[in-house]
């Protein structure tokens, strides 16, 4: 849940700046459409829209969108890749004689990635609640 978001209920009001584009930028949470305007983020659900402001356009700057606004990606992101190839390297290490030992160090690496980003994703968002 986003704290600072402003729910606005379609009943009450029609709410949509003329020049708000759509996009596929932010995490839709349901929404059925999304647009932008400026920093401004909304969301359009059947019986309203949930809007709040970004620090940083991702439109503009996607990266500095990342670190300021959605660090549970990056944090998601960097941590699937570590876990990943540590798990992939000392699997390789341990069955590296074994056939097919470079298929099974990729796939524990890809399952440890998985779950090493989604729970530190997880975690980071959860935090960000506080």
């Amino acid at each position: 849940m986003i704290w600072d978001e402003i729910e606005i209920p379609k009943e009450v009001r029609h709410f949509m700046p003329e020049a708000a584009e759509e996009t596929v930028l932010g995490q839709k949470n349901g929404a059925t459409k999304q647009y932008r305007y400026g920093n401004l983020h909304i969301r359009e659900y059947d019986d309203k829209y949930l809007v709040h402001m970004d620090k940083v356009d991702p439109r503009q700057d996607p990266i500095g969108h990342l670190v300021r606004d959605a660090p549970e990606i990056l944090i998601g992101v960097a941590s699937g890749i570590i876990a990943g190839k540590k798990v992939a390297s000392s699997i390789y290490k341990l069955q590296k004689n074994i056939p097919l030992s470079k298929s099974t160090s990729i796939l524990a690496g890809l399952v440890a990635s998985a779950i090493a980003g989604y729970a530190s994703y997880s975690l980071v968002k959860k935090l960000k609640e506080f």
